[in-house]
């Protein structure tokens, strides 16, 4: 059976671009950066019946354009908000194309809350709303003289962090199949977990030392220049230490959720390091442990 003898009729019929991920920096005069993320889901609607039933693919607009077309927007005209910044564009789309009928967009934000210490906020550090999830790990045993003996483990799970400024990575090992190239500014995202170890129960009790440390950690992450997601973790882990004398060790996961810099010379725009596309998978994935020189008593 060729095409022309198939059975059936076309019914409704759509094609887009689905889940592209779009992020922009917007750096005010003053070192301040604006943060906004959407993920975009679009599919478009009109004469498109030739490609579905003879392939023809004349009035087929890539979806990869539509990828592109959506940075090329946000590097020119920023991201206000989902609603705004859908709208536009729509409009954008049916204006240059006139074989679509009907665009529908849907766009879901990733917010992003500016970190704030001493009342003031930080220029170009954030994380997600919220303060991850928390956890404890306890083992109770019974001791020798008949007492018990109780190890308590702390920590937080999903702790979402960004930073859009402060941070590179440069000096690697390279060899023929490197291809990173070397940079002094760079966005910085991780998920943090964390575990600390306590030597003994902490004298405000572990609520507020829970707080303490992680208050700590974030103060780090925000304010010291990142010369790696290494470096980063070990001075997080340290200060946590410094800020609750009672913990005996941290131990940190730090996923490096990258931000790649989309290029926008190939649409004659210059590359200011303002349009990102983020990406969950692949990622790098660095962990390590901070213990006290000497033991906590």
């Amino acid at each position: 059976m060729n095409k022309e003898q198939r059975a059936g009729n076309l019914g409704r019929s759509r094609y887009g671009k689905s889940r592209v991920r779009v992020a922009k920096v917007s750096r005010g005069a003053d070192g301040t950066h604006t943060l906004r993320e959407l993920s975009v889901d679009m599919l478009v609607e009109g004469d498109f019946a030739a490609s579905f039933l003879a392939g023809d693919n004349a009035l087929v607009l890539p979806t990869d354009t539509m990828k592109n077309t959506l940075y090329v927007l946000a590097a020119r005209h920023g991201i206000e908000g989902p609603e705004g910044f859908g709208v536009m564009a729509g409009k954008f789309f049916l204006e240059r194309n006139p074989a679509m009928q009907r665009v529908e967009l849907t766009l879901r934000e990733t917010r992003w809350e500016r970190l704030a210490f001493a009342g003031k906020g930080h220029p170009h550090a954030f994380r997600a709303p919220g303060l991850g999830q928390p956890t404890a790990r306890v083992a109770v045993a019974r001791g020798a003289g008949g007492g018990a003996q109780v190890e308590v483990e702390s920590g937080v799970d999903d702790v979402c962090l960004l930073k859009t400024g402060g941070s590179g990575f440069a000096g690697f090992r390279r060899d023929d199949l490197t291809t990173l190239p070397e940079t002094e500014d760079r966005l910085l995202s991780t998920m943090l977990r964390g575990r600390w170890l306590y030597a003994r129960e902490p004298a405000g009790g572990y609520e507020a030392a829970n707080a303490a440390a992680l208050a700590a950690m974030l103060e780090v992450f925000a304010k010291e220049y990142s010369v790696s997601v290494q470096a980063t973790l070990f001075a997080m882990g340290g200060a946590a230490l410094e800020a609750v004398p009672e913990i005996a060790r941290v131990t940190l996961g730090m996923p490096n959720r990258h931000y790649l810099p989309f290029d926008l010379t190939r649409f004659g725009l210059p590359n200011t390091n303002e349009v990102f596309c983020p990406i969950d998978e692949p990622h790098g994935q660095i962990e390590a442990s901070v213990e006290r020189a000497e033991p906590a008593g």
